[in-house]
C-alpha cells in the first residue's frame, strides 16, 4: 500500500472512538480526583478538583459556559444549557453527588447532546458507591439541524 492510500475498517466490529485520547485523559481525571477526595463532598468541591486536574494535564476548559440548544426542525437557536464542564470546546461534563444516580440526569444529558453541536458527553457521580461515569454519544451526522447551521454561517 502507498502512502497515498487509506486503509479501510473491514472489520464490523472494530469502531474508531471519538476522540479516544481526549476521553482517556478526562476519565483518568474523574479517576484522580474520586481517589484524592473519596466521597460526600459538594458538587462545586468536585468541580474545583476536576479543574485542578484539567490543569495538570494541559487540558482546556470552561466552567459553566453556556451552549445553544438547537430546534431540530427550523435550526433556531430554543434556548441554552450551562454544563459544569465544557473540556476542550468538544466535551460536555456534568457532575453528581449524590448517593445514587437517576434515569433523568441521563436522560437530560442525552438530550443536551441531541440538540446541541457537542457529540459527548460525561455524567459523572462522585458520590456514589463506586465512582459512576457514564460516556454518551450523539454524533453530528444524526443531526438534522447541524447541517442548515453551516450553510447559516
Amino acid at each position: 500500500m502507498n502512502t497515498n492510500e487509506r486503509q479501510i475498517n473491514t472489520n464490523p466490529k472494530r469502531v474508531d472512538l471519538l476522540h479516544k485520547d481526549l476521553c482517556y485523559k478526562i476519565q483518568g481525571c474523574f479517576y484522580n480526583v474520586a481517589n484524592k477526595y473519596g466521597k460526600g463532598l459538594k458538587e462545586i468541591i468536585y468541580q474545583k478538583a476536576l479543574e485542578e486536574e484539567f490543569v495538570l494535564k494541559d487540558l482546556k476548559f470552561e466552567a459553566q459556559k453556556r451552549i445553544n440548544i438547537y430546534s431540530v426542525e427550523s435550526s433556531k437557536v430554543l434556548g441554552t444549557y450551562v454544563p459544569d464542564e465544557l473540556v476542550e470546546n468538544l466535551v460536555i461534563i456534568e457532575i453528581k453527588s449524590s448517593i445514587f444516580t437517576v434515569e433523568r440526569d441521563l436522560q437530560q444529558q442525552l438530550s443536551y447532546l441531541k440538540g446541541s453541536k457537542y457529540e459527548i458527553g460525561y455524567l459523572v457521580n462522585f458520590s456514589t458507591p463506586q465512582l459512576y461515569i457514564k460516556r454518551s454519544i450523539y454524533t453530528n451526522n444524526r443531526k438534522p439541524f447541524i447541517n442548515k447551521l453551516s450553510v447559516q454561517n
